[in-house]
């Protein structure tokens, strides 16, 4: 998930994902400390000051597994807690685990068995949880184990260890099992309810029993037999040594599940394959049994609604709840999903219509920003800079601007190589691999990427771009001999693929079974592990899915698209309830911010904005967006309800919601940006250049049209009132021909994106010149020294009706002198001469009912327009009534400070920021309003023609 302006303080309790990497070595020169990857390196060493995985103290933590646990330490899980003891001492048997559709939790007894059948709402934000509740804890009689270790585990099942010295026992629980599988030695098993069970079945070694309203059956070997005391079942196991539980959908399901009963699911595997020619990806879900008694193979298997709506196997006419919705039942030794693989675009192509000269100059903000980095150091903030910046790479190209290009090129490589190259104690940008937790990370880490193993994925994911831009415009500088090793360990360290490299877990920061990924490392929660920004954890797919088309490498392309064709199926279901059959009735919201374990919280790891709960599950908007689109009338409902929730249009992450407006519907997407360009601050991910050429083009070529797919990976079609546009982008060495399912072709150059409409740019091919940009126009007269306030920043006449701008909150904070989340209106380009005269205004403000509120006005005029403001004055904040109706802040301000002085305007600008200053909620602020209207917004400057 995107962090933006979460608090530093909850670093420690952030839990979201590590990044996909791959582990090739091309060289291997290693010391004690430094591992050489082609021109990159890594270190194995902490730096100085530095922690790796730790508790909750600070200490280091390591893996708790038996001594016969094999492989990798994986993380970033459903059952991570028993293996990442976070909050040692107190939890040595892990937290509550929510596999589904039963839910667990370990005791020094044996384990805690419940089937959260029935929602409730919690909180005020809300949250919608199926909470865990214990129906039965399982067991040997008397066992006592001072903690449960990880014994081993499969692609989507546990196995958890209990031992006290005389008595052992070890259980296979999963994703989608309704049995518990035990192992046992020592003592009798021991089912203990918690509460008087209706026991309705009993015969022999068979009990089936409802408690709770949720019906069990306990299955002992067949030389066996169950006895009672109380609400506590035992079983002889004998030299058998083995029994198993199962929750059922109806206690006439019984004779289904003994059929099944002592066919213990011994491991799980999950196989993608990716079908370029077709567009399709199938997934293979594999079960392996052994047969306890009798030759019986397979079992029963409850699948999630993503799973069960595209899967080629039959299901039967067995159900269970979840909190994702309805699960249902396959019978078999595994199942097989078929979902669309949509294309997966590097970029959009730029559209004749948008202004190309606006283009550059909004490129060029960034490149000539004093501090393209924005002073961030840690993998997330630098991330997100690296994407920024990769992101206009292509525009550049698109609109003939080489030079522009080649700036950005060489900032994003030369920040990458930094990254990627260990250079010593002392080094400030550095990744270091953790043999014990098999995991790489960067250093400075950021939200407990480091100590908790979060949120590798959603970091790295910004590298991936990076480094797949670079690879785009350089394929030899992302060959194994100089940096494509290093980004290939890093894409490695969250999803590795490859089954023979042990050195890091599969597939750490997705789950190839609940179809997403778990943010949190250790997953120390009550309600489980949880997922925030599924959009960055799309963002990271699509990016693996690039660099490895654009380095050959036909495995990390397939793990991309797998990654992110089946994530697609399942954000718009489980984070927004587009099927309408996810979130419970009495769930009083229409997205989640996050989705945990147990169910779905409209609330986010930070204090947000009704914006940042939604957006958080849309940015970074890059073309791998795009599969919002396939959905367009949702999204436009999603943007409405953010619209109907706040009132008004968004006011933070302006461009985000905008950019997602724009795939649904594309005309409006590009009016709001247009109406606030000038105004407004991009999101620390995003920049003007990137969100005008979106919203440009989108509304040049309309809603993506899913209906057609074509023979490549990498392609889009529009439609626009039936006129479909094509591209593709084509990542190989030679020219090629794509061909679309409805009988279309484009002829698409070597490293090129084509497109029916507008241009795409090259690779690594030079080129033509770049248009230079068209010299300003001459200003217009000021009349009497007046500009106006209006959507598109400051003007030199009243506006054409009145309109609303909303000043965000203070949140309670005294920003008495300092701007917090401002309105910017500015006018550049002005050529008058100064009269001697002071800076005057009249801002029309209305808090309605509010007590407390307090907006404040800054004027800032920069005479020569070199980009440094020659004189900066600051009112005294004007204390807004609890009276609806608009008041006039401006007569008889007061001037509290001041810098510099005033002189002519030679292409000058004039920058007026306005905010709150104090106070609990928003002001408006009226704008655009024409003189016949009345309570017009303007300032009074002291310049004239």
């Amino acid at each position: 998930m995107a962090r933006a302006t979460m608090p530093k303080w909850l670093a420690a309790v952030t839990t979201s994902a590590l990044a996909c990497s791959i582990f090739v070595f091309v060289q291997g020169t290693a010391s004690a400390e430094t591992v050489s990857i082609g021109a990159g390196s890594y270190t194995t060493e902490l730096p100085a000051g530095a922690r790796g995985p730790s508790d909750i103290q600070g200490l280091p933590v390591s893996p708790k597994v038996t001594d016969d646990f094999t492989g990798p330490a994986p993380t970033n899980d459903w059952w991570s807690s028993l293996i990442f003891q976070r909050y040692a001492p107190d939890n040595p048997h892990g937290e509550n685990m929510f596999p589904h559709p039963l839910a667990f939790h370990a005791w020094g007894d044996g384990l805690a068995v419940g089937y959260p059948s029935s929602s409730s709402i919690v909180g005020t934000a809300p949250k919608y949880e199926y909470s865990f509740r214990e129906d039965l804890r399982l067991g040997l009689s008397g066992l006592a184990s001072p903690d449960t270790r990880v014994d081993s585990y499969s692609d989507w099942t546990v196995t958890p260890y209990w031992s006290d010295g005389s008595r052992e026992l070890r259980t296979t629980i999963g994703h989608g099992l309704p049995f518990v599988y035990a192992e046992g030695s020592g003592g009798p098993a021991d089912v203990e309810f918690s509460a008087p069970p209706e026991v309705w079945h009993q015969e022999g070694s068979v009990v089936g029993a409802t408690v709770n309203g949720n019906h069990y059956a306990l299955f002992a070997p067949s030389s066996s037999a169950w006895t009672s005391s109380g609400n506590t079942f035992t079983a002889e196991l004998g030299a058998d040594g083995y029994f198993s539980v199962a929750v059922l959908p109806d206690p006439a399901d019984l004779a289904a599940f003994e059929t099944y009963a002592y066919s213990f699911v011994t491991g799980t595997t999950v196989t993608w394959d990716y079908d370029e020619a077709g567009a399709s990806l199938t997934t293979d879900f594999q079960v392996e049994t052994e047969a306890k008694e009798g030759s019986q193979t397979g079992t029963l298997v409850a699948l999630y609604p993503h799973q069960w709506k595209n899967a080629t196997s039959d299901v039967t006419d067995l159900t269970y709840v979840s909190p994702r919705g309805e699960m249902r039942v396959v019978e078999g030794t595994g199942f097989s999903t078929e979902l669309p693989a949509n294309g997966i675009l590097p970029s959009l192509p730029t559209v004749a219509a948008a202004d190309h000269d606006r283009l550059r100059q909004l490129i060029d903000e960034e490149i000539d920003h004093e501090d393209p980095w924005r002073g961030s150091t840690d993998t997330y903030w630098v991330g997100k800079a690296l994407g920024r910046l990769s992101q206009l790479v292509p525009i550049a190209d698109s609109i003939g601007y080489t030079e522009g290009r080649d700036q950005l090129l060489a900032l994003v490589r030369g920040k990458m190589e930094d990254w990627l190259t260990y250079s010593g104690p002392g080094d400030s940008a550095l990744f270091r691999y953790d043999a014990e937790w098999g995991a790489l990370t960067g250093y400075p880490a950021s939200f407990g990427a480091d100590q908790e193993l979060n949120d590798h994925d959603f970091h790295f994911g910004y590298f991936v771009t990076a480094a797949a831009t670079l690879a785009r415009y350089d394929p030899a500088w992302a060959s194994d001999e100089q940096w494509g090793g290093m980004v290939k360990l890093i894409i490695k360290d969250a999803n590795n693929w490859d089954r023979t490299d042990d050195r890091f877990p599969l597939l750490r920061a997705f789950s190839p079974y609940a179809g997403h990924g778990w943010a949190s490392g250790h997953a120390g929660f009550g309600s489980g592990n949880n997922q925030e920004s599924s959009s960055e954890g799309m963002h990271f797919a699509g990016a693996v899915a690039l660099f490895g088309s654009l380095t050959g490498d036909d495995d990390i392309r397939d793990l991309g698209v797998y990654l992110h064709a089946t994530q697609a199926s399942t954000v718009a279901p489980y984070w927004q309830n587009a099927d309408s059959d996810t979130f419970p009735a009495d769930y009083a919201a229409d997205v989640v911010g996050m989705v945990w374990s147990d169910g779905g919280d409209y609330g986010i790891w930070w204090d947000g904005s009704d914006e940042e709960h939604y957006g958080i599950n849309y940015l970074p908007i890059t073309a791998s967006s795009l599969y919002h689109g396939t959905r367009p009338e949702h999204v436009t409902a999603m943007h409405q309800s953010l619209v109907d929730r706040i009132g008004g249009e968004p006011q933070v992450w302006r461009d985000i919601h905008w950019a997602y407006q724009a795939m649904g519907d594309p005309a409006s997407g590009l009016a709001a940006f247009e109406s606030q360009w000038q105004t407004y601050e991009p999101e620390a991910g995003s920049s003007k250049a990137h969100t005008y050429q979106w919203v440009s083009t989108l509304a040049e070529v309309g809603n993506v049209d899913a209906s057609v797919t074509a023979d490549a990976a990498h392609y889009a079609v529009f439609t626009d009132g039936g006129q479909r546009t094509y591209t593709a982008f084509n990542p190989d060495s030679s020219a090629r021909t794509v061909t679309f399912s409805d009988g279309a072709t484009l002829d698409v150059p070597a490293g090129t994106l084509a497109s029916t409409t507008g241009s795409g740019g090259g690779g690594p091919e030079e080129p033509g010149e770049p248009e230079e940009p068209e010299e300003p126009g001459e200003p217009g007269d000021l009349v009497d020294g007046r500009l106006y306030l209006g959507g598109n920043g400051l003007g030199r006449a009243p506006g054409t009706g009145a309109a609303v701008d909303v000043i965000p909150s203070a949140a309670g904070g005294n920003h008495d002198g300092t701007p917090h989340q401002p309105l910017v209106y500015e006018i550049d380009g002005l050529t008058a001469s100064f009269d001697g005269g002071e800076t005057a205004f009249s801002l029309f403000l209305d808090a309605g009912n509010t007590v407390g509120n307090g907006t404040q006005l800054r004027v800032s005029y920069d005479l020569t327009g070199n980009g440094t403001f020659d004189r900066v004055e600051t009112y005294a904040y004007f204390a807004t009534d609890p009276v609806p109706g608009w008041e006039e802040y401006g007569p008889n301000a007061t001037l509290v400070s001041e810098s510099g002085s005033l002189g002519d305007l030679t292409g000058g600008t004039v920058r007026i920021e306005v905010w709150s200053a104090i106070g609990q909620s928003s002001t408006d602020l009226r704008v655009a309003a024409t003189a016949a209207e009345g309570l017009v917004s303007e300032l009074r400057v002291p310049f004239a023609n």
